[in-house]
């Protein structure tokens, strides 16, 4: 394995859109395609839908910073549950740098930061092994 936890980065849409290079993997975290871009404006190497936040959880949340211990602990059973998806997330990040990549404008709250720390703990424990 190549990858280190500290290969895993976040980088916004719309921060691409208006120059930023993400390092590594361009991996597209979202359900929904970014409001507001163009597939030619965000290149990318996947699209892991399947790894987002289902719809019921994203419409409670709503971006509610009140809500967001709460969705943290949500979302992690989910991705707890949803074990394929996750999956197809980590072989990217075993195979070298990848940049998680999200469209919500509030980078403390967003779903990319529970899962990037997800899929940290879950290559820290293999490289433990």
């Amino acid at each position: 394995m190549s990858a280190s936890v500290c290969d895993i980065h976040l980088c916004r849409a719309h921060d691409i859109k208006a120059g930023v290079r993400p390092t590594g993997a361009r991996l597209l975290v979202d359900r929904l395609w970014p409001r507001g871009i163009s597939k030619t404006d965000l290149p990318l190497d996947a699209w892991l839908k399947d790894v987002a936040p289902s719809p019921a959880l994203r419409i409670w949340y709503g971006h509610d910073p009140a809500k967001w211990a709460e969705f943290g602990t949500r979302y992690r059973a989910e991705l707890r549950d949803n074990p394929g998806a996750v999956e197809s997330a980590l072989a990217w990040c075993r195979r070298g740098p990848a940049s998680l990549i999200y469209a919500a404008k509030d980078r403390l709250h967003t779903h990319a930061l529970v899962l990037r720390d997800h899929l940290a703990e879950t290559l820290a424990k293999e490289y433990a092994q």
